[in-house]
């Protein structure tokens, strides 16, 4: 790493704080009558590389596609060159590297020239963990808890001796000391830069860091001596309390300023589970902005609901996705892909051979290793009510029992976490307690798990040591969900990886025709205005993509005999399930550039964390992953799964279309992400957040290609039929009969 010498405190003036917002009352309706809900909108991915000025300048080929807002990624300021935005560092501040809050205003005004509007994107969870970009942050660092900053951060400072860690150090402190300086009055490392305590600056190094609110530690510590909330297991982006109202109207400030204004007209929440009150949040933010149309990334388990007094239009889509993409999966085919690849891989059931297995193994492991800090920081708020407790039921309870019962209680939790608004006794259920109790060796030593369970249900009371532990399981709990699921199970349950999706369920991915009517009629009578997705700037693949792979449940013994084939062909055989990701990887990819594969694949093993990960890699097993990838999907044997692509063509066309006409169509708002309304084949970030060329303007979209034909032909019936589509429609499925009935939606 290169020292650098950056202005610790780039912005002199301290982060807007705008009126307060009035205190949150129930909404009569989601959407103030008044806020125009979207017929569609079209997602782009702002960063220093496609500004403001990109954005306006594609402006006249977006509205001739027919959707009527544009949907940008975050826009407030941001770490220097972050490509997307979710790094927030200054939430008063328009982001610069975009083109400030002129550049945005242009956008807003060239969009609505063109009948466009705006919606944003918006990260009220955390903030970026770069003190020397975050001015808030930069204040907690020098004045401690007493800042009038340290309410914004969700800090443990009974941890640590009262002081916040910082994994930020390539070394144990002791052997990294000497590229620690002191410069005026910050303390620098590398890149890094911290403010050093008033008076402090003269101590003999040791004694200075141990002077500070802070610990700059090796970072490998992170796992399980953090005392901030984090977002997941990133510690490069710390937790913020938008639940405190000042901390709300602070952060939230511009966001409202632009939507008074008419800049913007509508909003994305991002990960609104990891917040400490969602319920109470979104009621504040449906009051502060009017009733503005405000969609969630809410991720619903298969069967769970949105809850239903949240005052949202719906979630992002990934609900949608999962339909969606069931539709085109044939259920008998995967049963027949799941025997073939359990026999071409032999994975050990709880390491991807058997779905339930692997998710619960993966949690297990992501709560002993990634999430220990917050698992540890749980537990002692458990231990203190317990100890604190003047109802004897709660007295006498080990740290270790309670460590044991939470482990137990979260890792069979099937849904992200529990909910104000919604019982959480359908969460946290009896079924899942009476199993808890098994890991128990001594019955009378289980009752930790009756105590966990009743403090999660609220039975003890509402202080704020029991508000303080509910809020912490729920975020632990969404965590430990996407981390497991998402960040792991997906990556070692590999039959179809189409379904390894966002709000997927690869043990059961098919859907038929009669439960996604089911599913539309529900949007229909309770959510008409949610969002409806396919690709996403975090989806693991594109929608063309996985709808190439779906075809492969059609065709089971014919993927099989094509995989027999090239393995006997070689190519240095990593693992069967490695091998079996790869080959599906270009199948569905189709021809392309070996790096996007080996980045992909690099990236797909260290995620499923078995032979190689992040924090523990394996050289010589990613050297290998690599030269099976160029010797064998991306080599000469690759030819073979390129001529079963070609063969399957007509099928893949269908389903490509077949997707984007449902989408297009069904209940709901669908986004659509930026170059999906032509083929658009991508992977993994950073793969799907390559630029997208867009037509100049007096262009035109381009016509070239079926899928944009579809694209256009759908939205315009959306523009040019609103009642068919609205909050005023109506939903009715058209039965098919006969043989093929069961392949037909209508």
């Amino acid at each position: 790493m290169t020292p650098e010498r950056p202005d610790p405190v780039p912005s002199p003036a301290s982060p807007a704080s705008p009126a307060s917002a009035a205190s949150a009352v129930s909404p009569a309706s989601a959407v103030s009558p008044s806020s125009p809900v979207p017929s569609a909108t079209y997602r782009l991915q702002l960063q220093p590389d496609f500004p403001f000025g990109a954005a306006a300048a594609a402006v006249p080929s977006l509205a001739s596609l027919g959707v009527s807002h544009l949907h940008l990624s975050p826009v407030l300021e941001a770490v220097p060159g972050s490509r997307h935005g979710y790094d927030v560092v200054d939430h008063a501040r328009v982001r610069a590297e975009l083109g400030g809050e002129e550049g945005l205003r242009a956008l807003s005004r060239t969009a609505r020239e063109h009948g466009l509007g705006l919606v944003l994107d918006i990260v009220p969870n955390h903030m970026a963990m770069s003190p020397r970009h975050n001015h808030a942050l930069w204040e907690v660092l020098r004045e401690g808890p007493g800042s009038p900053y340290a309410r914004w951060f969700d800090i443990d400072w009974r941890a640590q001796g009262g002081r916040l860690l910082l994994p930020v150090l390539g070394a144990p402190v002791g052997e990294v000391l000497d590229d620690l300086r002191v410069d005026g009055d910050v303390l620098r490392y590398h890149e890094h830069a911290f403010p050093l305590r008033e008076g402090t600056a003269g101590l003999p190094l040791p004694r200075l860091l141990d002077a500070q609110w802070y610990r700059p530690v090796w970072w490998r510590l992170a796992r399980t001596e953090l005392n901030y909330r984090r977002f997941f297991s990133i510690s490069e982006l710390i937790g913020v309390r938008v639940e405190d109202p000042e901390v709300f109207d602070a952060t939230h400030g511009t966001v409202l300023r632009l939507l008074r204004e008419g800049v913007i007209d509508g909003l994305r929440v991002d990960h609104p589970d990891g917040l400490a009150d969602p319920d109470g949040y979104l009621e504040r933010l449906h009051e502060a902005s009017g009733g503005r149309w405000t969609v969630v990334e809410k991720i619903l388990a298969d069967g769970e609901r949105l809850p239903a007094a949240w005052p949202v239009a719906g979630t992002t889509g990934y609900d949608a996705l999962r339909h969606v993409d069931g539709l085109f999966t044939d259920p008998e085919g995967y049963g027949g892909l799941l025997e073939r690849y359990r026999g071409f891989a032999a994975p050990r059931a709880d390491r991807g051979g058997d779905w339930a297995a692997t998710v619960r193994c993966a949690a297990y492991e992501v709560l002993g290793h990634e999430l220990a800090a917050e698992l540890d920081r749980l537990t002692r708020v458990a231990h203190r009510l317990c100890v604190d407790a003047p109802e004897p039921a709660l007295r006498d309870r080990a740290p270790w029992a309670l460590r044991t019962a939470l482990r137990e209680l979260l890792v069979r939790m099937e849904v992200y976490r529990p909910y104000a608004s919604v019982d959480p006794a359908t969460v946290v259920t009896e079924e899942a307690a009476a199993e808890a109790r098994l890991a128990f060796a001594v019955p009378e030593e289980a009752g930790a798990v009756d105590v966990v369970r009743d403090l999660v249900l609220g039975r003890y009371g509402d202080g704020p040591g029991h508000v303080e532990f509910r809020t912490r399981f729920a975020q632990t709990a969404s965590a430990l969900r996407a981390k497991s699921v998402e960040d792991t199970a997906f990556y070692r349950y590999v039959p179809l990886l189409s379904a390894t999706e966002v709000g997927g369920d690869p043990g059961r991915p098919a859907v038929s025709p009669e439960e996604f009517h089911g599913y539309c009629a529900r949007v229909q009578r309770d959510w008409p205005a949610t969002g409806t997705v396919v690709s996403t700037h975090d989806t693991k693949r594109s929608a063309d993509v996985r709808a190439a792979l779906a075809v492969l449940t059609e065709c089971p013994e014919r993927w099989a005999y094509v995989l027999t084939e090239v393995a006997r062909a070689g190519g240095g055989l990593p693992d069967g399930q490695a091998a079996w990701a790869a080959w599906q990887t270009v199948f569905g990819l189709g021809p392309a550039d070996e790096e996007r594969v080996r980045e992909a694949l690099l990236k797909h093993v260290r995620e499923a964390g078995v032979h190689t990960s992040w924090t523990e890699p394996d050289p010589s097993y990613e050297e290998a992953v690599a030269r099976f990838v160029a010797s064998g999907p991306c080599g000469a044997p690759g030819a073979r799964v390129a001529a079963l692509r070609k063969a399957l063509e007509p099928h893949i066309r269908a389903n490509v279309l077949g997707t984007a006409l449902v989408h297009l169509t069904m209940p709901g708002v669908p986004d659509l992400y930026q170059g999906t309304e032509h083929e658009y084949l991508a992977l993994v970030d950073p793969d799907n957040r390559r630029a997208v060329d867009f037509p100049a303007a007096g262009a035109g979209h381009g016509e070239a290609g079926e899928k944009a034909a579809v694209t256009r032909a759908a939205l315009a019936l959306r523009a040019r039929r609103p009642g068919t589509f609205g909050d005023a429609a109506t939903y009715e499925p058209l039965p098919a009969e006969g043989p093929a009935a069961a392949h037909c939606v209508a």
